[in-house]
């Protein structure tokens, strides 16, 4: 996505290229996507004219109760759900959140043991603290260097009171897609709840719950170029969980609250826009990204797999080099990135999901994360691999001196 904007005084515009105009590049998709034109005209009409609460009786709440479960209707097609098992929430965190919590709560009589990967997202990691501080056990699984888990180590890690697993679907760091026919046979076979947080790969990687044993998908909208603020969590009918936001009873008694029609009929739209076409386009991309930098940059590599790797991301390390300074020069240049997931990007510490995979403190700080969106052009990535590599050398260059 290329912008140009002419430069006034303020001081809280940086972005300078001496001509009076910036170029901008946004290359941090994972972190969230723009909202698409389409989607901005599907949510237009129920921002204002079409207003109504859905719960109300009246035919402005009617008109949008019938919206709210076409939406529904269209969430469940693309996840091989039906529509009463789909639960719309304010976003993954709430979503991720309501499925660890709400199934611990309403199995703990069968056991206390929950299992979960070393790369989870955070807010996976830091549910699973506040559940131990309740008395839940929580088991990490390791991961390979490219991330992926042991099927064999999850196998054996299972026990007659694990009442859940929890495994992350496409990494948000590093792109890892997991097996989750693999997983999702071995907890069906072992009577467990099986919960991912697909909140990267929904509609980049197809995802069927029936095929795939699937009991609960997270998943959200401002990943795949829908609004911010919403999300869902598939259910499968029968799961036993425990609702974790109290109110009016509203999303089938599970998740009360009234339901943000502007910003569900953008998530449903948005889930609708992304195909074949693409994902092969930002796949493109992201390898000519990918190997541009490897090709131009000496001491650096690509982190996560090659294969079996979400369509947009990149994640790279160079040494002797801090990656939030090549992230703010980059920026002053331009061109957005990040150095980790954006939920804890303020963090210095280094990323849990690089340690994770083996790289040292020092290595994981000189990584940065890129991801492209279906808006970039080859023109951008081209000019963002000459910027990193005279970035790269110009911080190399420092650093000896």
């Amino acid at each position: 996505m290329i912008m140009k904007k002419k430069m006034d005084s303020s001081p809280e515009d940086h972005l300078s290229s001496g001509r009076g105009e910036v170029r901008r590049i946004y290359l941090d998709h994972a972190s969230t996507t723009p909202v698409d034109p389409v989607v901005e005209e599907a949510m237009k009409p129920f921002l204002s004219k079409s207003f109504g609460n859905a719960s109300s009786l009246h035919s402005f709440g009617r008109e949008a109760k019938q919206v709210l479960e076409k939406s529904r209707e269209n969430i469940a097609r693309k996840l091989g759900a039906i529509p009463e098992e789909i639960i719309f929430t304010s976003g993954g965190t709430e979503s991720n959140n309501l499925a660890l919590k709400g199934i611990a709560f309403a199995n703990r009589e069968k056991g206390k043991h929950i299992i979960i990967s070393r790369i989870e997202h955070s807010c996976i990691l830091n549910s699973c603290r506040w559940l131990e501080k309740e008395g839940f056990e929580v088991e990490h699984l390791n991961v390979d260097r490219e991330g992926f888990i042991d099927l064999k180590e999850l196998e054996n890690s299972i026990r007659k009171d694990t009442i859940l697993v929890s495994i992350i679907h496409g990494n948000n760091e590093i792109g890892t897609i997991q097996n989750l026919d693999g997983i999702g046979k071995i907890c069906s076979d072992r009577g467990v709840y099986f919960h991912t947080d697909a909140c990267q790969s929904f509609t980049k990687v197809p995802l069927n719950v029936k095929k795939q044993n699937l009991d609960l998908v997270t998943i959200n909208s401002h990943k795949i170029y829908g609004p911010k603020g919403v999300g869902a969590l598939f259910i499968r009918k029968g799961t036993r969980i425990e609702p974790w936001q109290h109110g009016g009873g509203h999303e089938f008694n599970l998740r009360s609250g009234t339901e943000n029609i502007p910003g569900i009929v953008g998530f449903a739209k948005a889930s609708e826009i992304t195909g074949e076409r693409e994902i092969q386009q930002m796949m493109k991309l992201r390898n000519r990204l990918v190997d541009g930098i490897l090709d131009e940059i000496p001491d650096s590599w690509l982190n996560g797999p090659r294969e079996n790797r979400l369509c947009n991301n990149a994640n790279i390390s160079f040494n002797r080099i801090d990656g939030n300074s090549l992230l703010h020069e980059l920026d002053r240049k331009g061109i957005s990135v990040s150095t980790a997931s954006a939920c804890s990007s303020h963090s210095r510490e280094p990323s849990h999901v690089l340690r994770a995979i083996g790289l040292t403190p020092e290595e994981a700080n000189g990584s940065i994360r890129i991801t492209v969106g279906k808006e970039n052009t080859t023109d951008e990535i081209d000019f963002s691999i000459e910027s990193i590599k005279e970035l790269v050398e110009k911080l190399r260059n420092n650093r000896e001196e």
